[in-house]
C-alpha cells in the first residue's frame, strides 16, 4: 500500500509516551461514557471497571518512566479485560448471545444439532431461540454443556484464550515487532475488550481472519501456506457467515499473485473445513437455513435484536417496503464487490485487508440487523495491519551506524599469516 509509517507504529514500547498516555486516555473517556449512559447494567459494570483500569495505565505511563510502559499495557488489561470477564463469567452476567451459544452446545450433545427445529422456531416470539452461528462457534459452549456453569466454563473466557493465542500468531507470523506487547495492547483497548467481557462471539472470529491474511503474506512460493491460510480462513467461515467475504478476497489474491494451484490447494482445505464442520447438519436443511441464514438476514417470523442505528437498520424498520430496500441495495453492494475483486484484484496483503475492511463496513452500514459490535472486524483488522506494516519496513530499513560505533567485524574466513608475538 506505497503506506510509510514512522518507528512510533513499530511496538508500543516504541511508541511516544504522550501517543500512548492519550491512547488510554481516550479509552478511558469511552469507557467513561459507557458507564454513564448506557442502559445496559452490563455495559455499565464494564464502563465503571474499565474507566479505573484506563486511568491507573495513564498514570503508569507518565509516571514511571523505566517500566511504565509494560505496567500501563498489565494495569489496562487487567482493568479492562481480566477483571471485569472475571467478575460477570462468576455471575453469569452476559448478553444474550453467550446463552445462545452455550445453549447451542447443550442441545448438540443431547438433541445431535445446535440448532431448533423449524416445528419449534414456528412458534416462538423469542429471538434468542435462534442460533445464528455456525457449527465450530458451538465448541465454544461445549465446557459449560459439559461440566456445568461457573466462570472457567464461560464462553467468554475461551473466546478470550482463543483470540489471545491466534492473534498473538497473526501478529507474529505478519512480521510484527513485539507481537506480545501488541496482543495485549489490542485486547486490552476497547475494541476488543468491551466486545468480549459482554458478549464476545466476533472476538476470535476476527483473530482468524488475521491468522488467514498473515500466512497469505508468506505465501508466494510456499506450497504449504496456502493450505494454512486456508485452514485459519476455513475455521472463521464455520464460524460466521460474516467471514465469508474474507475467503473471496484470498481466492482473488491467490489468483493474480500465486496461481491456479495456490487457489485450489486454498478453496479445497476451506471447503473440507466447511464440509467437516456444517455436513453433518446438512441432513436438515431447513433448520440450518432458518437459524443462519433467514433470522440474521430478517426474513424470519422473529426479528433479531441487533438493532443499533445504522442506516440499515433505520431504512428497514419503515416497514415491508423499506426492509426490501435495504436487502436489494446489500445484494447490490454484493455485486460491486464481487466485480472489484474480478476486474482490479488485490496484488498484495494490504490491498486485500484494505479491501475487505472497506466491505464489511458497508455491509454492516446496510444490514437490516445489525449493531456497532459488529465494527471490531474492519477495526481490527486495520490495527492488525498496521502493526504488521510498520515491523515489516522496520527489517527493511538499512540500520546506519552512528559515529562512536565500533565498526562490523566480519563473519568470513581470509587466510591470514601468524601475527607475530611481541619481544618477551
Amino acid at each position: 500500500m506505497g503506506v510509510r509509517l514512522g518507528p512510533g507504529w513499530q511496538s508500543p514500547a516504541a511508541m511516544p509516551r504522550r501517543w500512548l498516555a492519550g491512547l488510554f486516555a481516550v479509552s478511558a473517556i469511552f469507557a467513561s461514557l459507557v458507564a454513564i449512559f448506557s442502559s445496559d447494567q452490563v455495559h455499565q459494570l464494564w464502563g465503571a471497571m474499565a474507566a479505573c483500569g484506563y486511568g491507573l495505565a495513564v498514570a503508569a505511563v507518565l509516571g514511571w518512566r523505566k517500566r511504565g510502559v509494560d505496567l500501563a499495557l498489565g494495569l489496562s488489561f487487567c482493568g479492562a479485560l481480566v477483571l471485569p470477564l472475571g467478575w460477570m463469567a462468576a455471575r453469569a452476567l452476559e448478553q444474550p448471545e453467550v446463552a445462545v451459544v452455550a445453549r447451542s452446545a447443550w442441545t448438540l450433545i443431547h438433541q445431535g444439532s445446535p440448532y431448533a427445529g423449524a416445528a419449534s422456531l414456528a412458534t416462538t416470539h423469542n429471538p434468542n431461540a435462534y442460533n445464528p452461528y455456525l457449527p465450530v462457534m458451538t465448541l465454544f459452549g461445549l465446557p459449560r454443556a459439559v461440566i456445568g456453569g461457573g466462570a472457567l466454563t464461560d464462553p467468554r473466557v475461551w473466546f478470550g484464550l482463543v483470540f489471545l493465542l491466534v492473534f498473538w500468531l497473526a501478529l507474529r507470523d505478519g512480521g510484527a515487532r513485539h507481537p506480545g506487547r501488541w496482543a495485549i495492547l489490542i485486547a486490552a483497548s476497547p475494541v476488543i475488550a468491551f466486545e468480549l467481557a459482554v458478549g464476545g462471539t466476533d472476538v476470535p472470529m476476527v483473530a482468524f481472519l488475521c491468522l488467514g491474511f498473515a500466512l497469505l503474506w508468506g505465501a508466494q512460493g510456499q506450497a504449504c501456506r496456502p493450505v494454512l491460510a486456508g485452514l485459519a480462513l476455513g475455521v472463521a467461515a464455520a464460524m460466521k457467515a460474516t467471514a465469508w467475504p474474507a475467503v473471496a478476497v484470498a481466492v482473488a489474491l491467490l489468483a493474480v499473485r500465486d496461481g491456479k494451484r495456490a487457489v485450489r490447494a486454498f478453496i479445497l482445505t476451506v471447503l473440507a473445513v466447511m464440509l467437516v464442520s456444517i455436513g453433518p447438519f446438512l441432513a436438515h436443511p431447513r433448520s440450518l437455513v432458518d437459524n443462519t441464514i433467514k433470522f440474521p438476514l430478517g426474513l424470519a417470523s422473529v426479528t433479531s435484536q441487533a438493532s443499533s442505528p445504522l442506516p440499515g437498520h433505520v431504512i428497514a424498520d419503515t416497514g415491508a417496503f423499506g426492509h426490501a430496500v435495504v436487502v436489494a441495495a446489500l445484494a447490490l453492494a454484493g455485486l460491486v464487490f464481487a466485480a472489484s475483486l474480478i476486474v482490479r484484484p488485490p496484488r498484495s496483503v494490504p490491498r486485500a485487508v484494505a479491501l475487505l475492511a472497506a466491505a464489511m463496513t458497508v455491509m454492516f452500514v446496510l444490514a437490516p440487523s445489525t449493531r456497532f459490535g459488529y465494527f471490531i472486524y474492519p477495526a481490527t483488522l486495520a490495527i492488525w495491519l498496521v502493526a504488521v506494516m510498520a515491523g515489516r519496513q522496520q527489517q527493511e530499513i538499512p540500520v546506519t551506524p552512528g559515529p562512536d560505533a565500533r565498526p562490523a567485524r566480519s563473519n568470513t574466513s581470509l587466510p591470514t599469516s601468524p601475527a607475530a608475538r611481541p619481544a618477551g
